[in-house]
Order: C-alpha cells, then structure tokens, then sequence
C-alpha cells in the first residue's frame, strides 16, 4: 500500500523531473550546436529561428523541472505540452528528449501522479473508488409476533366455569 503524505513526491515524479531536467540540458546544447552550425551558410542563417526551438524548449525545461525538485512544493500541473514538444524534437533529430516525452505523458497518468498534484493544487482527490465486492444477499429473519401482557387471552381451565342460573318465578 503506497501511503506519502499529502507534500511527499512519489517516485513517478520525481523521475518526471530528472528526465525533464536531462532533456533540458541536452536541448538547450543540441539548440547552440544547431544555431551555431546554421549561422555557417546562408541558408542556415535563414533557417536560424528554426534551431533556436530547442533551446527555448530547454528553458522551460529546465524551468519547469527545478519546480518539481523544490524543497517547498508549490503549486504546479503537469506539463503535458512540454511533453507534446519533446515528443516533436525528434524533427530536430533529439531522440532522447522524444522517449523523455513519451515517458512523462505515461508518467502523467499514473493515479499517483495525479493524486500528487492534485493534492498539491488543493484541489480534491482523483482516486477511482474501490470496486464494489459482491455481497451475499442475506434475508431478513421472521419476526414473531411479540404480545403484551394485556392483550394477553386468558387460559381456559380444563372443566369450564358453571353459571349460576336464575330461577323463574
């Protein structure tokens, strides 16, 4: 049973933000190496604003990933459209950030993970109910009659009472 109090970063998170953190610092080099190889010819110079995409991205990567690591959480979503970016840098020929952002989209919807940052947003939780578990049907017992002592018939005698007759004159 996977209990963590309300602040504490389960483990899918925390792995969001290393892997974040990494495809960061791998975009924000692979964005410099490209820019610096496209200011080369005139053409790249021309396509310069393309090879500054991966830098940008790096940014916010990195941005984002240092507040998933901080000390004192503050309230942050899950980042799917870094995710969706990521994914697209294998344009760019960055395969490592692709398989970060396929990763944290799964990652994302872990039930943990959405309970974590749920949390940390203050709004309610996210947690499916348990599945109901099939109960036995039980029928209800009889229920005897249960008469007070006044309304109680009083017992018959063996011999039945005589009564007295009243002569005629």
């Amino acid at each position: 049973m996977n209990t963590y109090y309300p602040y504490q970063k389960p483990g899918l998170v925390t792995a969001i933000a290393v892997m974040t953190l990494a495809s960061g610092i791998i975009n924000l080099f692979w964005g410099f190496v490209a820019s610096a190889t496209a200011l080369g010819t005139i053409v790249g110079v021309i396509c310069l604003p393309i090879t500054i995409l991966p830098t940008i991205l790096g940014i916010f990567e990195i941005i984002y990933a240092a507040k998933l690591f901080s000390a004192q959480p503050e309230p942050v979503q899950p980042s799917t459209s870094i995710a969706v970016l990521q994914i697209l840098t294998f344009l760019m020929g960055n395969i490592f950030s692709m398989v970060v952002g396929i990763l944290a989209l799964i990652f994302y919807n872990d039930l943990t993970v959405k309970d974590y940052f749920s949390r940390l947003n203050g709004a309610p939780l996210v947690m499916t109910p348990a599945p109901a578990i099939p109960q036995p049907e039980i029928l209800p017992e009889p229920i005897e009659e249960v008469i007070s002592p006044a309304e109680e018939t009083p017992v018959q005698s063996e011999k039945p009472k005589r009564t007295r007759k009243v002569a005629d004159k």
